[in-house]
């Protein structure tokens, strides 16, 4: 144990969780810059402070030192900075672990770092390989995924399949569709399950959030869809009318209808405010998989096992087009913000670009060599 942990193994309880609580804080507001950097680096500070007060309040730590007044110029305050956002990349990746294991940490650290050579970062380890009061496992390389990669947290908590997932305008909350039966509701910024949203009998296909990102709506296995209220974890209703699954859902930008698709080969628009359904949409021949709507909330794209894709006027229910291209299922349906183009997502390992408003195929993307089971679209429309 370091000098900095026997000294906090000293304190009184109440007087050590201040310490670890307040102490970064307190360097960052008096411009400490150095001390914060030695401080984020130690490993008895990351050790005591993930054993007192937990993962995220030390992951938020190192925000602290991010901050525009500490990103100076200079080679040396770039490396430390850089330094500092690789560690709470490993504490990102490992939070889901040590949330249910501490022991966990030097290993979770070593196996994350050990291939970055930063001085400060070998000396951290070198702290973290003395650990030695439960048993744990030593990785001798860099045996898990490394910090710094795309990955960056793992959400656990579902016990099945996680079918569908669906993230609020602001990127704050994300809500997951599982095979569990359930929806959760995650935080973002640390990776919390806030909510878990159970009501449906069977397998969750698929979630839609409204653009104020206060309301959900679920598909499922069970022929229903659920409309939750995301805010308090309540059911708002449950829309009865499709006679097998629901596989997938869309709402209006404006928040006022959402469409569904079913196995049952039709799609259907309902008022989300009351439930009521307005429209059923008949006109495929097999299971309908996938549904798009316009921004302008005019038009919905839907794609079908019967490798069609169709176009629909949703203020009156009348199907305007079919596009037919692909050999096999349409799996997924995206449309562009500015409403010139559809790309679809193929079982015959395909993607195709449409002109929604004349129904021409303009491109095929070749290039997978199995179906492509789902498509999204940059804000920007371009990728």
């Amino acid at each position: 144990m370091g000098e900095l942990a026997q000294r906090l193994k000293q304190l009184p309880q109440g007087q050590r969780v201040y310490k670890l609580q307040a102490l970064p804080t307190l360097l960052a507001e008096s411009s400490q810059v150095d001390r914060l950097y030695t401080l984020l680096t130690n490993f008895d500070f990351i050790e005591a402070k993930v054993y007192e007060l937990g993962t995220q309040p030390l992951i938020e730590d190192y925000n602290l030192a991010f901050m525009p007044d500490f990103l100076t110029s200079g080679e040396e305050a770039k490396l430390n900075v850089d330094n500092l956002r690789l560690i709470q990349a490993a504490l990102q990746l490992s939070a889901h672990i040590l949330e249910q294991d501490k022991t966990q940490l030097s290993g979770q650290l070593l196996g994350r770092l050990r291939s970055y050579k930063a001085p400060k970062i070998q000396a951290m380890l070198e702290q973290a390989k003395q650990w030695k009061f439960a048993p744990w496992l030593c990785p001798l390389t860099s045996s898990l995924t490394l910090a710094g990669n795309p990955l960056q947290r793992t959400l656990e908590g579902h016990t099945d399949w996680v079918s569908g997932v669906a993230v609020t305008a602001g990127g704050q909350l994300a809500v997951s569709a599982s095979y569990d039966h359930t929806l959760k509701i995650w935080d973002l910024a640390n990776g919390r399950e806030l909510r878990s949203l159970a009501g449906h009998t069977k397998w969750v296909w698929a979630v839609a959030i409204t653009a104020d990102g206060k309301l959900a709506v679920s598909a499922s296995d069970d022929c229903t869809l659920k409309v939750w209220d995301l805010v308090n974890g309540c059911e708002l209703h449950t829309l009865i009318g499709h006679t097998d699954i629901v596989r997938a859902v869309a709402i209006t930008a404006d928040g006022k209808r959402i469409i569904s698709a079913s196995r049952d080969c039709t799609l259907k628009v309902w008022d989300l405010a009351n439930g009521c359904q307005l429209h059923t949409l008949i006109g495929h021949t097999d299971l309908v998989g996938a549904v798009a709507v316009t921004l302008d909330g005019k038009r919905a794209v839907s794609g079908s096992k019967d490798s069609t894709l169709k176009v629909w006027d949703l203020v009156s229910g009348c199907e305007l087009f079919t596009w037919a291209g692909h050999d096999k299922w349409v799996w997924a349906v995206a449309i562009t913000a500015n409403k010139q183009w559809v790309v679809s997502a193929s079982d015959d390992c395909t993607l195709k670009i449409w002109d929604l408003e004349s129904g021409r195929e303009l491109h095929t993307l070749v290039g997978h060599t199995d179906g492509v089971s789902t498509v999204a679209i940059t804000a920007d429309g371009k990728k």
